[in-house]
C-alpha cells in the first residue's frame, strides 16, 4: 500500500513517526468523560412494562460492538426528576471494568439518535468537543492495537480489573484533517465489514459445534449409553424420564462445596503478581477450550495465598458469578481460586468427578437464565448444592465418562481450530485499523 510523502517525529516513545499533516493531542483537550448509571439495583433493569422504563446501553454491547444502534438497547427504570448522564448521538463508550486486561478500555459509538438514552455503570461516556474531529475517526483511532495497549496496561485489580479515569483522560491520539479523516473511516468500515462477516460465519460454527456439544452430553447423562434400557419419569421438565435404576439426588448431598475467596485491596502488590503460586481466576475457567486448566496467567505471592482458597490438583471448579457463570473445569495444578469461582473439594465414592463435570457442562445455559433476573447474577453455595442431577451407579458412570470424553474431545479440538481462526481474523482486522489510523500506510 501507499506511503504518505513525508512523515514527523510524532514526539511519542511507542510511535516514532506520523504524517507531516496530522496532529498530536490528548483526549481531554478534545471532549468530557461521562458517568454512566448511578444507584441501581437488579429490580431496575429489563422491566420493559413498566412505563418508567428508559433504553441504556448495557456491558455486553459496548464489548460486542464497534457502533452502538438502536438494535442493541436494554431498558431500565428511571424516576422522574432523577438525576442520571444522558447518551446523545456520537458519543464514544469504553469498558472501565473487565474481567481480562484484553477487553479493558473497549471502545464504541452510539450512531443513532434516541430522545432518551443512559450509560451502563462499568462504562464511561465520551462526548468530543473538538469540531476538527470525526467522531467514527477517533473510535478508530482506539480501537488500533497501540492504544489498546496503552489502556490495557494500566489496568489495576484482579478479580475484575479496573482502569482509571485519568487514564482515558491522558491518551494520546493524531489526526490528519476532517476530510480525510472520513476517507479513513469510509475505508475502515468496508474493510472491517468483510472481516466481520467472515468471523460472524465462523463464530456461528463453534456455537453450533458447542450446542452439538451440548446436546450430546445432556442425552447420554441423562438417558445413558443403552437405548433398550427401561425408563422411569424423573419428575423435572427439562430432564422428562430418566433409567429405571437411576437415583435422582441433590448435588449438595454428594459432595463438598467451598468458595473461593480473593485477597484485598484488590491488585495489592503485597498479594498479587508474585511468583509463589497460580492464581486461577474466572477467566481461566471460561475462555479455554476443553475439560482442563493446565497454567494460569499470574500468580500470587505467599501473604496472597494465605488470603485466598487452596485448590489441589484435580478439583472441580465451577465459575459463580457474572455473565460466565456456570462453567465448570477441572484443575491440573494447585492453586489458589477467586471469589468468582466455587470448588467441588470432596466428593464422595458413588458420585465420579468427571461425570459431574459433564453434567455441570449441561447446566450452564439453564443456570444462566435462572440468575438473569437479578442484575449482576450469581450463584451461592446453596444454590450450587441443590442443583439436582441424575445418578447411575458408579460403574455406569466411568463408562458415561469414557464415552464423553472420547467424543467431546473431537469436538474441542474442531473449536479450537475454529477459534484459532476467528483470533487470526481478529489481530489482522486490529493491525489494519492500527496501520491506517497512525498513517503507517495511506488509504485515499
Amino acid at each position: 500500500m501507499d506511503k504518505y510523502s513525508s512523515y514527523k517525529p510524532s514526539g511519542i516513545e511507542w510511535l516514532e513517526t506520523i504524517p507531516e499533516n496530522w496532529k498530536v493531542s490528548k483526549l481531554k483537550y478534545l471532549g468530557n468523560l461521562f458517568g454512566g448509571l448511578t444507584g441501581k439495583s437488579g429490580v431496575d433493569f429489563n422491566n420493559d412494562e413498566n412505563p418508567k422504563n428508559k433504553p441504556y446501553i448495557p456491558y455486553t454491547n459496548i464489548f460486542n460492538n464497534t457502533y452502538i444502534s438502536k438494535d442493541h438497547f436494554h431498558y431500565v427504570s428511571i424516576d422522574d426528576g432523577e438525576s442520571q448522564n444522558r447518551v446523545k448521538k456520537y458519543d464514544m463508550f469504553f469498558l472501565m471494568s473487565s474481567e481480562t486486561h484484553k477487553d479493558l478500555g473497549k471502545s464504541c459509538i452510539l450512531i443513532d439518535d434516541v430522545d432518551e438514552l443512559y450509560l451502563n455503570s462499568f462504562c464511561k461516556g465520551y462526548r468530543i468537543k473538538e469540531k476538527n474531529i470525526q467522531p467514527l475517526f477517533l473510535n478508530y483511532q482506539i480501537l488500533g492495537d497501540l492504544h489498546r495497549e496503552m489502556i490495557s496496561v494500566e489496568g489495576k485489580g484482579f478479580t475484575r480489573i479496573n482502569l482509571r479515569q485519568d487514564k482515558i483522560n491522558d491518551l494520546i491520539v493524531f489526526y490528519p484533517p476532517l476530510q480525510e479523516q472520513e476517507q479513513i473511516v469510509n475505508y475502515l468500515d468496508e474493510k472491517t465489514t468483510i472481516i466481520d462477516k467472515l468471523i460472524s460465519t465462523k463464530q456461528k460454527k463453534v456455537e453450533l459445534l458447542k450446542e452439538q456439544r451440548t446436546t450430546l452430553i445432556n442425552q447420554v447423562i441423562t438417558k445413558g449409553l443403552n437405548p433398550n434400557v427401561k425408563m422411569k419419569d424423573s419428575g423435572v421438565e427439562w430432564i422428562g424420564e430418566i433409567p429405571e435404576n437411576w437415583s435422582f439426588v441433590k448435588l449438595g448431598h454428594y459432595t463438598m462445596i467451598v468458595r473461593g475467596g480473593s485477597p484485598r485491596p484488590s491488585g495489592d502488590p503485597l498479594y498479587f503478581d508474585g511468583d509463589f503460586i497460580p492464581w486461577i481466576t474466572v477467566g481461566e475457567l471460561t475462555n479455554s477450550v476443553g475439560k482442563y486448566i493446565t497454567h494460569t496467567e499470574t500468580m500470587l505471592t505467599e501473604d496472597g495465598m494465605k488470603q485466598s482458597r487452596i485448590i489441589e490438583v484435580d478439583t472441580l471448579l465451577l465459575s459463580n458469578s457474572g455473565a460466565t457463570l456456570g462453567v465448570p473445569k477441572i484443575t491440573k495444578i494447585k492453586g489458589c481460586i477467586n471469589d468468582g469461582s466455587v470448588g467441588f473439594v470432596k466428593i464422595y465414592s458413588k458420585l465420579s468427578k468427571d461425570y459431574l463435570y459433564h453434567f455441570l457442562t449441561t447446566q450452564t445455559k439453564l443456570l444462566r437464565e435462572q440468575q438473569s433476573g437479578y442484575g449482576q447474577p450469581n450463584l451461592n453455595i446453596e444454590i450450587v448444592s441443590n442443583i439436582r442431577l441424575p445418578l447411575p451407579s458408579i460403574q455406569e458412570q466411568e463408562q458415561i465418562v469414557q464415552y464423553l470424553d472420547k467424543q467431546t474431545k473431537e469436538i474441542d479440538e474442531l473449536v479450537s481450530m475454529e477459534q484459532n481462526m476467528i483470533e487470526l481474523l481478529k489481530e489482522y482486522r486490529q493491525s489494519l485499523i492500527s496501520e491506517v489510523i497512525t498513517g503507517k500506510i495511506k488509504v485515499i
